[in-house]
């Protein structure tokens, strides 16, 4: 038997699959990616060398209003490592200035005060000099059109972005289901961007795209849109990390916010990438807390199943879900229609302009049941589970018992990705 650590949740859970059933373990060079400098010299060293830039310092001189957005409680971002560094820039150019960090929650519910005291620290979040403010994309008052977007969308995004003298962002670069990337453009669309032009960019035709895929940015029109909306926000200045599997800095980037992200993406798509193992069975994450907080952020990762599952094969989802299943409209979909060609087709017949909230999410599910069985080792309830059309189990041992009843053989063979949104899995030829 093979041994081997799973995150889920906060903690880790250890699985054990037979030697002879494993085909491969696929995992980013992210895991062992031997980078000696602390997390802080890392982010230093990128503020010192901003790409396609001026220096923060300088961009920040004689700009009294500076806003930052930062990423929200369902992204792995050291904010408490990255902000300090960029902090100290900014003082060094205008120690007058005055800083609101937006924080970009998308389509997500609103941060928490204890959320952003976890991701801050509490020297950060109770300094009087800076201010918090949460983005809340339903609140159409707090937005300001910019114009329209190439897929046709009205841009509106949060006006206090849109008054900044000078807008920054922090966020970290991964493999990202649909925008072939996160980071960079996406801080502004769909961080704080309106609801109204988060549907728009999140369209049927858009997800369905073959560019919109993880890794791929190149003709991808959810990313064109997102760069287009990052330009005419006017952000100025961006810091981008890549993380390793503990959650630590090993690559930081900044400067342009098309261009450092660019350099933060090649670094990203050699070091996550990983050949497929075709196999009937896949195991796969979320990767932890805090990316497997619910159902919606897991279909992220299973994603990366998908690209390394034989059709009509079995994915084994190990992901805590601590707060069900993260969209009520994402979860009707399913709990209200037993056909996912039913659901597909509606989808797919939904004009652009008529994309209704967790469409997008509930379109890949929707991909990925209609080729795989999806088994679900998850703290969510046993009913959620299978309202929406996956099957519960209670833990790996019961998932595999299930998944070579389902098969119909029990010695089908099995890849595992210990961490499914870290990975871009690469077509490879199927093991026989």
């Amino acid at each position: 038997m093979v041994k081997i650590k799973l995150p889920f949740g906060k903690k880790t859970m250890e699985i054990t699959v037979p030697k002879e059933r494993l085909n491969g373990v696929l995992r980013s060079g992210a895991h062992a990616y031997g980078e000696q400098k602390s997390e802080e010299d890392l982010v230093k060293e990128a503020l010192n060398a901003p790409a396609g830039s001026r220096p923060l310092s300088e961009l920040a001189r004689d700009k009294r209003n500076i806003v930052l957005i930062a990423s929200d409680h369902t992204r792995p971002v050291p904010s408490r490592v990255i902000l300090p560094p960029v902090l100290e820039e900014i003082k060094k150019g205008n120690a007058e200035a005055v800083l609101t960090i937006l924080i970009a929650t998308g389509f997500h519910r609103p941060t928490t005060r204890q959320e952003l005291i976890d991701k801050f620290g509490a020297g950060i979040v109770n300094d009087p000099a800076i201010r918090f403010v949460v983005h809340q994309s339903e609140k159409e008052e707090d937005m300001v059109r910019l114009g329209r977007l190439p897929s046709g969308g009205e841009l509106l995004i949060n006006r206090i972005a849109a008054e900044a003298d000078l807008l920054l962002s922090e966020g970290f670069i991964e493999p990202h289901f649909f925008a072939g990337f996160s980071g960079g453009r996406k801080s502004v669309l769909p961080g704080i961007s309106s609801r109204m032009s988060v549907l728009a960019n999140h369209c049927s035709e858009f997800i369905a795209d073959e560019n919109a895929r993880t890794g791929v940015l190149e003709g991808n029109p959810v990313h064109r849109d997102m760069v287009w909306a990052a330009g005419r926000a006017n952000l100025a200045f961006i810091v981008n990390v890549v993380l390793d599997a503990d959650k630590k800095v090993i690559r930081a980037f900044a400067g342009h916010y098309e261009q450092a992200h660019q350099e933060g993406c090649a670094f990203a798509d050699k070091l996550f990438g990983a050949d497929a193992v075709m196999s009937d069975i896949v195991v796969v994450t979320n990767g932890g807390y805090p990316l497997d907080q619910n159902i919606y952020q897991t279909v992220k990762g299973m994603t990366a199943a998908e690209a390394t599952c034989r059709p009509g094969g079995v994915i084994i989802m190990c992901s805590a879900c601590s707060d069900g299943h993260g969209g009520q409209n994402f979860y009707d979909i399913f709990a209200n229609e037993k056909s996912e060609a039913v659901i597909m087709k509606r989808i797919l017949e939904t004009d652009r302009d008529a994309t209704v909230p967790d469409q997008w999410e509930a379109q890949i599910l929707c991909r990925i049941l209609m080729n795989y069985h999806v088994i679900m080792v998850t703290q969510a309830s046993r009913e959620m589970t299978e309202a929406m059309h996956m099957t519960y189990a209670a833990d790996f041992e019961e998932a595999l018992f299930l998944a070579d009843a389902y098969l119909g053989k029990k010695d089908a063979g099995i890849t595992v990705i210990p961490d499914g949104v870290s990975v871009i899995v690469r077509p490879a030829f199927p093991v026989h």
